[in-house]
């Protein structure tokens, strides 16, 4: 099968879904109404509540949502073959993630920004919400860790795409202070600025890499495990305006950017994808991801389908810089079926290449010989980009040989192969750095949220040492993971975690939306999913657990077994508590009716 054929039925299914699905849901369900205020302009703080602009916000929500989930999660996924990941992007997406996105998006805005923490004890019950806070600082804990350790490989040893990322920082506050101080409201003259600089860093990080400079700029993977929770740390606490909103908006650029450029090199190039439509791993035994096709390929493919960590951020940072309740549709449905669409085309360049070259990049070197199977492009695509890319597990890698091969065959562009390698790379990093930056503010914002739970007179969330205090334990607590974590462990856990918290956020839509409307019907737009993702995930969790964690024999595998089970274990409690609930509001309903 050719890549187009892919490409074109997933745009078609997802511009239907838009048009027909998003709108039911906000005419019906939801009903925007523009003459609300939202907590942006009646909470107005000009550090975490401020009005922003829908298209400034939708690069942030992107940004933030979109980090190595939608690009990782398919190339792993992959070796079940390409039907698989596809499918369930297509179907989970479309059913799932995105009335999850704009469900909770909408649920918070409307009750004045409140974390999907707050929401579950306000829609469950006060037990419910306090154990859905420590459920979430356990997921989010895992997911970040998870995102983590795929921005270290990826920038590990390259001094051009650590160079790069760098730029972004000083492109974000450039950006920053031209839009809110110097020329406030002027967003394309900031937009230049910072498109220039990131520009800069990506054209001179190559020359730059190569120079007696390039040193400076090279890490191994422990010094980076260090130096990310330091930067997630810093993002956190300042202003939201100064550095994680512009840093997301600019990165969306790069972000959108190249994935347009890759969709049209697919336009043009065609490719035939190599790998077929299913494996024998279908079935399990696979040396990527243990298990089975089904539940492994949901938790696998993660947040191209549907992701629990978008409650977060529609919770967190985003319901409080929505300017007005119509710009949700866009930032939330929208954001999550272009964040599908990113998954697809990282699906796509996986399996363009061939099964050989797949696997002897994304399994341990002395694993790949016990597969049995022989490599036959690898040494020239080695070749041409200037890497030794056999053994280079966690996915970040395939997918960028698969980017440059797509994007050399353009006419013109064979020569350019070194090039688009390491300019994938870079954008993958760009992916994951917005989401960990945001996570981390969010899971301040979540651990505050406890703290005043349990002594209501701290102002852990007012006080400066309070706010550095409280992103230092999260910092602390996903940099350890990182530390000490591979992508075979991490990657699975970050998987169950997300899609466990993807249950809980559906079970609060569901209820929300119950208590909200006069027909029970609609709240199964989102229950129906819930229920799915529910048995699902802890299916995956309970096998990961035993076939994955406890045959390793040592503390780590204990501590990722003992933390998934704490998760399952919570995720159940609020599912029961959830169920007792939803079923009394129906028969309210029902009543009335």
């Amino acid at each position: 099968m050719h890549a187009l054929t892919l490409l074109i039925v997933s745009l078609l299914v997802f511009a239907l879904a838009y048009r027909f699905y998003s709108k039911f849901i906000i005419t019906k369900i939801l009903i925007f109404n523009d003459k609300r205020p939202t907590p942006a302009h009646t909470f107005k703080d000009g550090r975490d509540y401020h009005p922003t602009n829908k298209f400034v916000l939708f690069g942030h929500h992107f940004a933030a949502i979109s980090g190595a989930g939608p690009l990782i999660g398919p190339v792993l996924a992959a070796q079940f073959g390409f039907l698989p990941g596809f499918l369930w992007i297509l179907i989970g997406a479309v059913l799932g993630g995105a009335v999850h996105d704009i469900v909770i998006l909408f649920a918070s805005v409307r009750t004045k920004g409140l974390s999907l923490t707050r929401l579950a004890r306000k829609s469950i019950s006060p037990t419910a919400g306090i154990v859905t806070g420590i459920a979430i600082l356990f997921i989010i804990i895992t997911a970040l860790a998870g995102l983590a350790l795929v921005v270290v490989n990826a920038l590990s040893e390259s001094s051009w795409a650590t160079f790069t990322i760098a730029m972004t920082i000083p492109a974000a506050l450039a950006v920053a202070l031209y839009m809110y101080k110097l020329r406030p409201g002027k967003i394309v003259e900031a937009s230049v600025i910072g498109v220039l600089i990131v520009t800069a860093g990506v054209v001179f990080g190559e020359p730059l890499s190569k120079s007696i400079f390039g040193h400076y700029f090279l890490f191994t993977k422990p010094t980076l495990s260090i130096m990310l929770p330091v930067y997630g740390f810093i993002a956190s606490i300042l202003p939201v305006w100064l550095l994680l909103c512009p840093r997301d908006y600019m990165s969306s650029y790069m972000k959108i950017g190249t994935i347009a450029l890759l969709g049209i090199g697919i336009f043009i190039v065609n490719p035939h994808l190599n790998m077929p439509a299913v494996t024998q791993f279908v079935h399990g035994g696979g040396p990527i991801i243990p298990g089975k096709v089904w539940p492994f390929v949901c938790i696998t493919v993660a947040c191209g389908a549907i992701s629990g960590f978008h409650a977060l951020i529609g919770s967190g940072t985003t319901p409080k810089m929505i300017n007005k309740e119509s710009d949700m549709r866009m930032i939330g449905f929208g954001a999550m079926l272009v964040e599908s669409v990113v998954s697809i085309m990282a699906l796509i360049a996986a399996t363009v290449l061939l099964p050989g070259d797949y696997f002897a990049i994304n399994v341990p070197v002395d694993l790949f010989h016990k597969l049995g199977l022989s490599t036959t492009h690898l040494a020239q695509i080695e070749q041409m980009t200037g890497e030794v890319l056999s053994g280079r597990t966690g996915g970040a890698v395939s997918l960028a040989a698969g980017m440059s091969v797509i994007l050399s065959a353009i006419p013109g562009m064979k020569a350019l192969m070194g090039y688009w390698y390491h300019f994938a790379i870079m954008f993958e990093a760009m992916f994951v750095l917005t989401t960990v930056d945001t996570g981390t503010r969010v899971a301040r914002y979540i651990l505050e949220e406890l703290i005043k739970l349990a002594r209501p007179r701290w102002k852990v969330g007012k006080s400066f040492l309070g706010i550095v205090a409280s992103a230092g334990i999260i910092t602390f607590l996903w940099g350890y993971l990182v530390y000490n974590g591979e992508i075979s462990t991490i990657w699975p856990m970050f998987g169950v975690a997300n899609q466990l918290l993807a249950t809980l956020a559906l079970l609060v839509g569901t209820l929300y939306i119950l208590k909200h409307t006069k027909n029970w019907k609609y709240s199964l737009v989102t229950f129906l999913p819930a229920i799915f993702m529910f048995v699902t995930t802890v299916t995956a969790g309970v096998l990961n657990i035993t076939g994955n964690y406890l045959l390793k024999h040592n503390f780590q595998g204990n501590l990722n077994a003992s933390l998934s089970i704490v998760m399952i274990v919570l995720v159940i409690i609020i599912f029961i508590e959830s169920l007792k609930k939803i079923y009394s509001l129906r028969y309210k309903l029902i009543k009335i009716q």
